[in-house]
């Protein structure tokens, strides 16, 4: 972990090309992330969620994308943001949990490295919502060609299932047990110790297999992961009421407002606008607005860049953009 940390930090000071950097500096700048990190898993040895990642499944900036909106994103690399994904790191039991498998999965098994090391912590599953490609792709490089893993519990619900199982590449990550597919049913509760995981299905577009949104049940508070929806209204579950319920709501927040991708029918990807969500979470009160956190944003969505005024006006509001690195104690 130390060496991990080293690493880390010299390509910091390399990137910043910091020659007067004194060696008290060097020491605060290894030993501040391990002090941050242990210090919180070690509370009451209490579970939490860590966000990995925040972007829509293409990452930010996106592929293809040189408009004046993406382009400081490939000028530097620290603006880039990761295809949406969190982990749940369990210091009771030694365990790390991934939701979604991204096309972004080596750089994020790197920060989950640095967070809950290998020698500390084994990866015991990963949770996926649905078949598209940020959310599931990332498998890939459990295969032979890459880590050639054994077993890794990979959780789908049944049309997902089979659709791995009979789908090359992903059936040879089966057929070879690089994977284990666990199967998941509606409202069923997964138990991971003195966390549960509940998978709950949601509306939206299912081509290759169904979408699910997730209720994590920690020792001493809750969350729900949402990164993909359709619309609050269709779905037959009052997301405000649910909201309510928990103490972290991380939602379905691709695009900030109608009209984002100019002439493009936005209706033919349908998700709720970030305005819609806070009209729709207009009468809650300060408490219900900080359980609010909004992820999952398209290239396009100004909330990638957190000094930007939508994002300071989401704030304002009383509502969370969520960033990577965030800890959310369970």
């Amino acid at each position: 972990l130390l060496k991990l940390s080293l690493m880390k930090v010299e390509s910091q000071l390399a990137n910043k090309h910091s020659e007067h950097t004194n060696w008290m500096t060097r020491i605060l700048f290894l030993f501040l992330p391990l002090i941050t990190a242990f210090t919180f898993a070690a509370e009451n040895n209490a579970p939490y969620l860590y966000i990995i990642g925040v972007a829509q499944d293409a990452g930010y900036p996106q592929a293809g994308c040189y408009s004046p909106h993406c382009l400081p994103g490939w000028q530097d690399d620290s603006l880039k943001r990761s295809a949406t994904s969190i982990a749940l790191i369990d210091p009771a039991s030694s365990r790390k949990y991934l939701f979604e498998a991204t096309p972004d999965l080596p750089d994020q098994l790197y920060e989950l490295e640095v967070e809950a090391p290998d020698e500390l912590f084994t990866l015991a599953g990963v949770f996926l919502t649905h078949a598209h490609i940020g959310h599931y792709t990332g498998l890939m490089f459990f295969g032979h060609e890459a880590m050639g893993t054994s077993a890794i519990p990979v959780f789908a619900m049944p049309r997902f299932k089979l659709f791995l199982e009979t789908n090359g590449p992903w059936s040879q990550l089966v057929e070879l047990n690089n994977i284990e597919l666990m199967p998941l049913e509606n409202q069923r509760e997964q138990r991971l110790g003195t966390i549960t995981v509940i998978p709950f299905t949601v509306p939206h577009r299912d081509e290759y297999s169904e979408t699910v949104g997730y209720r994590i049940l920690g020792p001493n508070k809750s969350a729900i992961f949402i990164p993909d929806i359709n619309k609050w209204s269709i779905w037959d579950t009052d997301i405000t009421e649910l909201i309510k319920e928990v103490d972290y709501a991380l939602l379905d927040a691709t695009f900030y407002k109608d009209g984002e991708l100019g002439n493009r029918d936005m209706s033919q990807i349908p998700h709720p606008f970030v305005t819609e969500s806070m009209a729709l979470f207009g009468n809650f009160t300060p408490e219900q607005r900080d359980k609010v956190w909004f992820i999952h944003f398209n290239h396009t969505n100004p909330l990638l860049n957190e000094e930007s005024e939508q994002a300071q006006f989401v704030r304002s509001e009383g509502f969370n953009v969520a960033r990577e690195g965030i800890r959310l104690p369970l």
